[in-house]
């Protein structure tokens, strides 16, 4: 097992990480994604869906037996080999920040469960990440497809069977034997979800995590009802049957669905080895968590979260509605640029110009950098030349030394307020402190 965090500057491994991870390192994610690494999860799930572009980006390079990294969290595996990627902001070796910022994120009430985190692998968050995705699917409603159905009744809709029909209707009372293809929710989609429940069931730590909100407990239900001949016995069937790549127009929300039970029901066949040279993992672009944490805080405060996937919100450059751009966050008089970087020393150039053209399109007086950094501060960095507006960097403070999650979480929840309150006063007046 090797741990190490995000954008290290290099750290020395074995010769046997270097063996079994040879095929992976130096290889952007779109690559890697293409070759069907299907046991290999990355969020978000739409690679084009960040402006980062975080499929042109590696995990990490391998060169001289030194492993960096880049933005990328989380956990993979091959072989015997494992490795753990950390936030390089989080200082304590139970990785409380990821946790953290997944349990946001991802809407789990981690003190809900029955247990600890200490001593789960990130792998683990499968489980965690599942009433997320089922609801997300059950949204489009249950998934249904084409299916040859026999039956043998009065009301014939379909070819008749003559064979069957010899063999069960004579004499002849009425009945017709026929077969028909209709729409059917039970098929392999809904039986694979089944099974990932039963599994959840029975997990010593994660039962309880079927029981979070009642959306979770009505989708549920709603896989139980349309599964009736559900047998745990053909679990393997099951896994076989939905193998082949899952494609669907409509239903394309049960794509990243059926890769979680997948990985869930074939995570301890992988664990130990069964499949050689199979690269499988659990991963996270860093500047997309961060991202999407911070929206979990600022929606709150009417704050818009423009979204290039669909079409959300955007800002335009040109008084005919042309060229759209997708700030981060903004409402009103005020822009902020979630980095996932420090910047308390330096910003770079192209981030500088940026938020500087949305300032100016949007006529906004007030412009902000958020960052992590260990603790909540802000800074003035000047006030613009032209149409004016003054530009700050503001981080939330992060947790170094806490001794157990919850602690974490309770200093986190103060520092949040702290940045919440002062984010009210830049954008209300203009001044930090």
């Amino acid at each position: 097992m090797v741990r190490t965090t995000d954008n290290n500057k290099g750290i020395k491994i074995s010769n046997e990480i270097v063996s079994d991870f040879r095929g992976i390192s130096n290889k952007k994610i779109n690559s890697l994604i293409s070759e069907n690494n299907s046991n290999l999860l990355i969020f978000p799930d739409d690679l084009n869906q960040t402006e980062d572009k975080i499929g042109n980006e590696i995990i990490f390079s391998i060169q001289n037996n030194i492993l960096t990294t880049g933005n990328i969290m989380g956990f993979i595996g091959c072989n015997g080999s494992e490795i753990t990627i950390q936030s390089r902001f989080d200082k304590c070796d139970k990785n409380y920040f990821l946790h953290y910022m997944l349990q946001k994120v991802f809407s789990i009430n981690m003190f809900n469960l029955k247990h600890g985190i200490n001593n789960e692998a990130i792998f683990d968050f499968l489980i965690y990440l599942f009433p997320y995705y089922l609801k997300k699917a059950l949204r489009q409603g249950l998934y249904k497809e084409y299916h040859k159905q026999e039956y043998n009744d009065s009301n014939v809709k379909g070819s008749i069977d003559f064979n069957k029909h010899i063999r069960s209707n004579l004499p002849f009372v009425g009945n017709i034997a026929y077969r028909v293809r209709e729409h059917s929710y039970e098929n392999k989609i809904s039986h694979l979800i089944r099974h990932t429940i039963e599994y959840i069931k029975k997990h010593k730590f994660a039962q309880g995590i079927l029981k979070l909100d009642l959306e979770t407990q009505n989708c549920i239900n709603e896989i139980i009802q349309v599964t009736p001949r559900y047998d745990y016995r053909d679990r393997l069937s099951i896994i076989n049957k939905n193998l082949k790549p899952f494609s669907h127009p409509f239903f394309f929300e049960y794509k990243e669905l059926k890769k979680i039970c997948m990985q869930i029901l074939r995570y301890e066949g992988l664990k130990y080895g069964n499949e050689k040279d199979k690269i499988y993992g659990l991963l996270f672009d860093g500047a997309w968590l961060w991202e999407e944490y911070l929206n979990t805080i600022l929606k709150h405060q009417a704050f818009k979260h423009p979204q290039n996937k669909c079409n959300a919100d955007p800002i335009y450059l040109f008084k005919d509605s042309g060229y759209k751009q997708y700030p981060d966050f903004w409402k009103e008089n005020i822009v902020l640029d979630a980095k996932y970087k420090n910047l308390s020393k330096k910003i770079e150039r192209d981030d500088m110009h940026q938020i500087i053209t949305y300032m100016h399109v949007k006529v906004a007086s007030y412009g902000a950098f958020l960052f992590p950094s260990e603790k909540t501060v802000d800074k003035h960095i000047g006030r613009l030349n032209g149409f004016g507006g003054d530009l700050y960097t503001l981080s939330i403070g992060i947790p170094r030394n806490s001794s157990n999650f919850y602690e974490f979480t309770s200093i986190m929840a103060l520092n949040e307020n702290k940045f919440k309150e002062i984010v009210n006063r830049i954008s209300n007046t203009g001044c930090s402190t």
